[in-house]
């Protein structure tokens, strides 16, 4: 019998070791998230990064990939990683939280794809401004994707649409952060903030005019609520990609400097291919009947001086002192 018992024993010890093995080498599972369907550019971008984390982390981790917004709105899901709900996600950052974060979505800040790519990377004063704003969430910036130029989709043509001094007597859906309220105001529209799942049933329903706050690409869908599409270039758009910060520090030094690397990769590559993009989206709102119209150089600088003369001051009071470090690094003046 003590020998029997001894050999149970044995056999228990055993059996708890080898289930303990088990499940130590069993991989996490992390939720990473996206605003678009899956296939799409920012789709395809990412299941290339989780590959490449995969493959240098040696699986550890498996990427759940949640595509089309299907964790919740962008402001959701930032609160979610913050609490660890989510681990990774990839789009806009809301400013509920924190006004300061308004900077990421200063208007007219940049206004070509050179000047972007100099400002909006992971190096970037910016960029480390807005991952110090971040880190107060319990949430670790890695990096971005850049998108598009802003532009407005619009119902019908508006009167002078080059002339931001003319009202335009327009309600437009804006997203729900001041920096694109305050730009519509100036641009001569009524902003009407709400998010991106109400804008499309508001333009279908006729309850807003047009839709401020993406551009071409994100506009594609709508051939069959909005018919003018106009490149105001009001902000540039770049999606930023953070994760839970307790996440983060869970990772060896090693892993952490694997994500680093993989996302400036990702950021770089998409750099070499997104202006070229930005004319295809907008080549193809043409082809489906959706008219473009193009505003002179003189009429976007003069957008340009109007927002930044009325509007910048007002998000510098939300901002504070690192808006006049930050915008003066950019602008020079």
């Amino acid at each position: 019998m003590i020998k029997m018992g001894i050999k149970l024993f044995a056999g228990l010890i055993l059996a708890v070791t080898l289930v303990t093995q088990v499940y130590a080498a069993s991989p996490e599972r992390w939720k990473i998230g996206h605003l678009r369907q899956s296939g799409s550019a920012i789709d395809k971008d990412i299941h290339q990064l989780i590959d490449e984390i995969s493959k240098d982390t040696e699986n550890r981790i498996v990427f759940d990939v949640y595509s089309g917004s299907r964790l919740g709105d962008y402001s959701i899901v930032q609160e979610r990683v913050s609490f660890g709900e989510v681990q990774l996600y990839v789009g806009p950052l809301a400013t509920s939280i924190d006004k300061r974060l308004l900077i990421a979505t200063t208007p007219y800040l940049v206004n070509n794809w050179s000047k972007a790519r100099e400002v909006y990377n992971q190096q970037s004063p910016l960029l480390k401004k807005i991952g110090e704003y971040l880190a107060e969430q319990n949430i670790k910036l890695l990096g971005g994707w850049p998108v598009y130029f802003g532009g407005l989709g619009l119902r019908e043509q508006p009167n002078a649409p080059g002339n931001p001094d003319i009202k335009k007597e327009m309600i437009i859906r804006v997203p729900p952060i001041r920096t694109f309220e305050f730009t519509a105001k100036e641009l001569g529209y009524t902003p009407y903030p709400i998010t991106w799942s109400y804008a499309t049933m508001g333009l279908k329903t006729g309850m807003v005019d047009g839709i401020l706050g993406g551009g071409a690409e994100g506009y594609s869908n709508f051939s069959d609520r909005i018919k003018y599409y106009i490149p105001v270039r009001d902000h540039f758009e770049y999606w930023f990609i953070y994760m839970n910060i307790d996440s983060w520090k869970a990772l060896t030094s090693k892993e952490q400097g694997l994500f680093l690397k993989a996302v400036a990769q990702m950021e770089e590559t998409r750099y070499h291919v997104a202006e070229k993009q930005e004319m295809e989206s907008i080549e193809y709102l043409r082809q489906q009947g959706i008219n473009v119209i193009d505003l002179s150089e003189n009429e976007l600088q003069t957008m340009q001086k109007k927002v930044r003369k009325n509007v910048w001051p007002l998000i510098r009071k939300d901002v504070g002192p690192d808006f006049d470090s930050i915008t003066t690094d950019i602008t020079g003046e």
